[in-house]
């Protein structure tokens, strides 16, 4: 069994609009999300052995805020990925790791779980992770390969989810 979990970045801060998207860090908002997804993510448990990130700036702030005991790998690949690009670039970059954690952006990672999770692996966490993946959100998907390179649709189940405002319901609704 791998573990494959799935962090998006914190809400982003929209004042400047000249800036491009890449370019576009986090607003007050997303700060503290950030930071209090990191405590939750480092309470839930899980020894995250590598940690592929988009290197766009809103996801390097983010896990700066988040878990800056952690080192990036940050891979271009992974900024406003497919599914597809995103397993792909996991399958590279995880080598012998149990645990992968991947940190960018949707639709990409929410669509991610669709890939992962079959239908008869739909519970009522996936449900909610479908409706809405908002920004800050954490999944964990417990993956039914010995090897990254079996990574393949319905290999999955979701068995966590977090969000921001599940912790503190100053920081939700939110997208």
């Amino acid at each position: 069994m791998k573990i494959l979990g799935l962090f998006r970045h914190a809400k982003s801060d929209w004042d400047d609009l000249a800036k491009r998207d890449f370019d576009r860090g986090l607003n007050d908002r997303g700060r503290r999300g950030a930071v209090l997804m990191g405590e939750h993510i480092r309470d839930h448990g899980i020894k995250w052995d590598v940690l592929v990130a988009s290197p766009a700036e809103r996801v390097k702030q983010t896990l700066e805020a988040a878990l800056p005991e952690i080192e990036p790998v940050y891979d271009q690949r992974i900024y406003l990925a497919s599914a597809d690009t995103i397993l792909e670039t996991v399958m590279d970059k995880a080598g012998d790791a149990k645990a992968v954690l991947v940190a960018g952006h949707n639709p990409g990672l929410q669509e991610v779980l669709f890939e992962l999770v079959p239908h008869a692996k739909e519970n009522a966490l996936f449900f909610e992770a479908a409706r809405k993946f908002p920004t800050a959100a954490y999944a964990v998907l417990e993956l039914d390969i010995d090897d990254w390179s079996e990574l393949a649709s319905g290999c999955g189940t979701l068995v966590y989810l977090a969000r921001p405002r599940d912790l503190d319901p100053e920081l939700g609704p939110e997208d």
